[in-house]
């Protein structure tokens, strides 16, 4: 009964003060659009990075004459990087010099069309657990084993290619907490003016006797139900996004099928849960001066 008597107070109070709801809820609106568009952005560049250093690998290149009890020993060595906690290699691959000769005629026949011979030597292939591993891969095969001629992982490459990941999730990171600040800011400020305009309303609540949460509850609701009206409403844009935007967008950019951007349900899921607690929290916080009547 009191939360039925709270809901329509605060059903009542909204549509009393129509403006200051609107403004409100189109504040959470733009707010949790931007949001939600640069959370579906950023973590789509993020999984493009982590693509990026998914592609990282050591290779050991094998002398000429490397023998088979040479090729076993760095088997070994490799495998015993692959199991335990702290292991860094996620898997390797024997490559012989006549598959490394058939690579090589797939990629650049011009070049190959002429050999009489195969110059290529055998080698591993190394794919690490994480990109940052690869310098420490290519550091535990030194010195080098009986067999092998050198171990490769394009140093300035891949130290590039580090460097870019680890700026683009720091931007990612900072520019969130930033703009998750600023709709916070604004939003309160929206819920605040809101509130002042009805500040008469609150003094002559506390003088008849009412009791602080008696008062801020329905100022808490209307919050809330501001916040996910107008979380719902950047959904249902970012969805039109999604559904026409999207595809054209997509069709003009090569990426692999592992690079995929936040599931739009859970991207949903946060902007109304950030909504809900943006509105009920900006409410509650920005009514506390006005209880002291």
């Amino acid at each position: 009964m009191r939360l039925r008597l709270l809901f329509s107070e605060s059903v009542r109070s909204l549509a009393a003060n129509l403006s200051t709801t609107v403004a409100a809820t189109m504040t959470v609106l733009i707010g949790m659009f931007l949001l939600g568009l640069f959370v579906a952005l950023g973590s789509w560049v993020v999984s493009w990075s982590d693509h990026v250093k998914r592609e990282l690998v050591v290779k050991a290149f094998f002398v000429p004459e490397a023998e088979e009890a040479q090729f076993n020993s760095v088997r070994r060595l490799l495998a015993a990087d692959t199991v335990g906690a702290d292991a860094k290699i996620k898997s390797f691959q024997f490559i012989s010099k006549g598959e490394a000769l058939e690579r090589m005629r797939k990629q650049f026949p011009d070049f190959t069309s002429d050999l009489t011979s195969n110059p290529l030597p055998a080698a591993y292939e190394i794919v690490p657990k994480r990109g940052e591993d690869v310098e420490a891969i290519a550091t535990s095969l030194k010195p080098l084993p009986a067999g092998l001629d050198k171990v490769t992982y394009g140093k300035q490459t891949a130290d590039r290619i580090l460097r870019v990941a680890r700026v683009i999730e720091i931007v990612f990171l900072a520019a969130v907490l930033v703009l998750l600040a600023a709709s916070t800011l604004l939003i309160a400020n929206t819920i605040r003016l809101s509130i002042f305009s009805r500040r008469r309303e609150i003094e002559v609540m506390k003088l008849v006797g009412a009791t602080n949460w008696f008062v801020r509850g329905p100022f808490m609701l209307e919050g809330l139900l501001c916040g996910l009206a107008g979380a719902v409403a950047a959904i249902f844009l970012l969805l039109l996004g999604k559904e026409l935007a999207l595809p054209a967008i997509l069709g003009r950019i090569e990426s692999s099928s592992d690079v995929q951007a936040l599931a739009f349900s859970l991207n949903a899921a946060i902007l109304i849960g950030v909504g809900l607690t943006i509105g009920a929290i900006g409410s509650g916080l920005t009514l506390r001066r006005f209880l002291n009547v």
